[in-house]
């Protein structure tokens, strides 16, 4: 479990680098919202998947 905790690392911080992105992106451009939006969803969700490959790997190799 101390390697799904360091490999969760990874992950946490670019979600909160797309987020971040995002926030200032809608607070230059409001009216790309939508478009920026769909962009950050989408990083989300393949960091998100590099921590579930993380926990995944954890319970493989313990």
């Amino acid at each position: 479990m101390i390697g799904y905790g360091l490999a969760a690392i990874g992950p946490g911080i670019g979600i909160g680098l797309i987020f971040a992105a995002y926030i200032n992106g809608v607070a230059r451009q409001p009216e790309a919202q939508a478009r920026l939006q769909a962009i950050a969803i989408l990083g989300f969700a393949l960091a998100e998947a590099l921590a579930i490959i993380g926990i995944a790997l954890a319970f493989v190799l313990s």
